[in-house]
C-alpha cells in the first residue's frame, strides 16, 4: 500500500474559517494516524480574491493549533513548488497530453457565440450547457485555426453515454449518467488552468492518496474521476465532509463574518479547546469522552465516525468545552492568560493580580468574561439598595445596615490585613453575634463590589481592594442604607 499522503490546499482569501480549519484537521488526522505525510499547498490562482497577508494567516493558524505540515511552501519538499501560481507552466502540458489520449479537445467558440447559446437555452427554459460545437472538428480544421492564431480553450471530452461511478468513504458508491456532465474547461484562453484541472494534476503529482474536502465538491467528483481515468492515474480516496451550519437553514459563512479562528481567539477561547470542538463538528467519538488533545485525536479519530448530516455550530457547547480546558490549566498558566484581561478593567497597580486570577479560574468560561467580573476593583459602581435583600441569606435593608455598622469598627481595628487576618476578624464577629455567615458576609460583598456575583466573597474583596478602600466603601454602604 502507498504511504498515506493528505493535503490541505486553502486559497489565501482572508481569515481561516473554522470549516477550512476542520478540513485541515481531518486531513492531518488521517495522515498521522497511518504514519503518513500532511502537505500544505497554497492555491492562489484566483488573484481577484487574493488578500494580502492571508498566506501568513494560514501558516500562523495551523502552527498555533499544532497542525504542522511535512511539506509546504515555507519548508519545501520533493514535489514542490507548493504554491499553485508557481506551478503554472506544467498544466498545459498535461492538457495537451489529454488531447493526444482523446480525453480533451480544443474549443474555439468565442464569447459572442457562447452568449448567444446561453440566451437561446434560457429562452427555452433550459439550463446552459456547452453544446460541444468544437468537439468533432477534424485535425486539419483544428490545425488551421491554431495556425491562424484563433483563441481557444481546452475542454474535457466527457463520455456521452453510459455512467460514471466514484466511491466516497462517507457516501459509498455514487453513480452519475455521463449525459449530465458538461465538457468542462481545463485550460482557459489565457493558458491558465481551471481550479478543477489544476487540483487533479497537482494531487496526482504530489502523490495525494486521500482527499478531504467539503461536500459541495461531490457534484464535481465524477469529472475528477473521469480525468484520473483518462490519464490512467490512480484515483485517491475521497472523503466529502458535510457543511458546518449556523442553524438548520444557514451555513457558517466567511462572507457573513461567521466564526473565523481569529474571531474565536479574540473572543477569549483557548486554541486547544477550539481544535477539540471543531473535531466534534461532524465526527462522533466511540465513547462518552469529548475532551481530546491533538495526540489523543490522532489515536481516536475514525473516518467512519463522520456524519453525513450537517454539523450545527453550537456556541454554548464550545463555551462549555473551553471552560473545561480553562479549569484544567495549571494556576500559573491560567494567570498568564487571565492577567491581561484583568488589566483591561483594573488599572491600579496596588493589587495582587495573581491572587485575583486564582479566584477567577473556576468561574471563567472564556477569557473575555473576565473584565466585567473585576470592573468593581478600581471604583465602586452605582448599585441599587435592593441588592442587599437576599432571600437565601435572610438579609434585608434593616439587618444589612446593622451588619455593616458592626463590621466597620472590627475592620478599622484590624492591623493584619491578610486573607487570614480578615477572615479571622469577620468570623470572630459572626460567632460573637451568633448569626449565620450570610447575615454579615452578604451585605459586606454588596457594599464592597456593588454586585451580587463576584470572584470571591467579602473577605477576598476586602483583601484585594485594601483597607482604605474597604472602610470607605462600607461607610458609603451605611450612608446609602441610612
Amino acid at each position: 500500500m502507498n504511504k498515506v499522503r493528505t493535503r490541505f490546499a486553502p486559497s489565501p482569501t482572508g481569515y481561516m474559517h473554522i470549516g477550512n480549519l476542520r478540513t485541515a484537521l481531518f486531513a492531518y488526522l488521517i495522515a498521522k494516524q497511518q504514519g503518513g505525510d500532511f502537505i500544505l499547498r497554497i492555491e492562489d490562482t484566483d488573484q481577484g480574491r487574493y488578500v494580502e497577508g492571508a498566506t501568513e494567516v494560514i501558516y500562523k493558524t495551523l502552527k498555533d493549533v499544532g497542525l504542522n505540515w511535512d511539506e509546504g511552501p515555507d519548508i519545501g519538499g520533493p514535489v514542490g513548488p507548493y504554491i499553485q501560481s508557481e506551478r503554472m507552466g506544467m498544466f498545459k502540458k498535461y492538457a495537451l497530453e489529454l488531447i493526444e489520449k482523446g480525453g480533451a479537445y480544443y474549443c474555439f467558440c468565442d464569447k459572442e457565440r457562447l452568449d448567444g447559446l446561453k440566451a437561446e437555452l434560457e429562452a427555452q427554459g433550459k439550463t446552459y450547457s456547452y453544446d460541444r460545437h468544437c468537439r468533432d472538428l477534424s485535425k486539419e480544421e483544428v490545425q488551421a485555426k491554431l495556425d491562424a492564431g484563433t483563441p481557444y480553450v481546452i475542454r474535457q471530452k466527457m463520455p456521452t453515454q453510459g455512467q460514471v461511478t466514484f466511491h466516497d468513504e462517507l457516501y459509498g458508491d455514487i453513480t452519475v449518467d455521463c449525459a449530465e456532465l458538461e465538457d468542462q474547461i481545463l485550460i482557459k484562453t489565457d493558458g491558465m488552468p481551471t481550479y478543477n484541472f489544476a487540483n487533479v494534476v497537482d494531487d496526482h503529482l504530489m502523490g495525494i492518496t486521500h482527499v478531504v474536502r467539503g461536500n459541495e465538491y461531490l457534484s464535481s467528483a465524477p469529472k475528477y474521476e473521469l480525468l484520473y481515468k483518462a490519464f490512467g492515474w490512480e484515483v485517491p480516496t475521497y472523503i466529502h465532509v458535510e457543511h458546518i451550519m449556523k442553524d438548520k437553514q444557514h451555513k457558517l459563512s466567511k462572507r457573513d463574518g461567521d466564526a473565523s479562528f481569529q474571531d474565536l481567539m479574540d473572543k477569549g477561547y483557548l486554541k486547544e479547546a477550539v481544535l477539540n470542538y471543531i473535531a466534534l463538528l461532524g465526527w462522533a467519538p466511540k465513547g462518552e469522552n469529548e475532551i481530546y488533545s491533538l495526540e489523543e485525536l490522532v489515536k481516536e479519530f475514525d473516518i467512519h465516525g463522520l456524519s453525513k448530516a450537517p454539523a450545527i455550530f453550537d456556541p454554548l457547547k464550545m463555551k462549555a468545552i473551553n471552560a473545561k480546558y480553562i479549569k484544567a490549566l495549571a494556576p500559573e498558566d491560567f494567570a498568564k492568560y487571565a492577567i491581561p484581561y484583568i488589566k483591561q478593567s483594573v488599572k491600579r497597580e496596588d493589587v495582587d493580580f495573581e491572587y485575583i486570577a486564582s479566584l477567577l479560574q473556576a468561574r471563567t468560561e472564556v477569557f473575555t468574561d473576565i473584565p466585567e467580573m473585576v470592573d468593581f476593583i478600581d471604583a465602586l459602581p452605582e448599585y441599587d439598595n435592593e441588592m442587599y435583600c437576599h432571600k437565601k441569606m435572610k438579609t434585608n435593608l434593616e439587618n444589612s445596615l446593622e451588619s455593616l455598622k458592626q463590621v466597620l469598627p472590627v475592620l478599622q481595628a484590624l492591623d493584619d490585613w491578610t486573607i487570614e487576618g480578615i477572615h479571622g476578624a469577620l468570623f470572630g464577629l459572626i460567632e460573637k453575634l451568633g448569626v449565620k455567615n450570610g447575615i454579615i458576609l452578604w451585605p459586606l460583598r454588596v457594599a464592597l463590589s456593588g454586585k451580587q456575583s463576584t470572584p470571591g466573597g467579602g473577605v477576598e474583596i476586602a483583601y484585594i481592594i485594601g483597607k482604605d478602600d474597604t472602610l470607605d466603601r462600607i461607610n458609603k454602604g451605611i450612608e446609602k442604607l441610612s
